[in-house]
């Protein structure tokens, strides 16, 4: 079974930073894209950053452009999201998630409602941003 674990969320001042990471389990990151969401209280998951199997591609929804940045180590079968300047809209849970149908080019897997297509989900990870 595929699964994958983040962490790295928690508490920050809006303008603060936090580093995301998302950790495969019993499979290798290698082949997959893999894409970061969130869902804030009572909205809908959106898609924040995804990027290709090489790192060669990325996508960025455009209220995190400039601000975040997600990259990977395949050798540690980890994909990291940097987040700068954070803001109180920033807060919600993070889930990253991977695609093993390979159906998806990153703009597309992080376009809206592709989420709910999406079959390997890790647990989430708060961040919460308040001063």
């Amino acid at each position: 079974q595929l699964t994958l674990a983040e962490s790295g969320g928690g508490l920050v001042q809006p303008g603060g930073s936090l580093r995301l990471s998302c950790v495969a389990t019993k499979f290798t990151l290698d082949w997959y894209s893999i894409g970061w969401f969130r869902q804030a209280p009572g909205k809908e998951r959106e898609g924040v950053s995804c990027i290709s199997s090489s790192g060669g591609s990325t996508a960025y929804a455009d209220s995190v452009k400039g601000r975040f940045t997600i990259s990977r180590d395949n050798a540690k079968n980890t994909v990291y999201l940097q987040m700068n300047n954070l803001k109180p809209e920033d807060a919600a849970v993070y889930y990253c998630a991977a695609d093993p149908s390979l159906s998806y080019t990153v703009q597309d897997m992080c376009a809206a409602q592709t989420y709910k297509y999406l079959e390997v989900w890790g647990q989430g990870t708060l961040v919460t941003v308040s001063s």
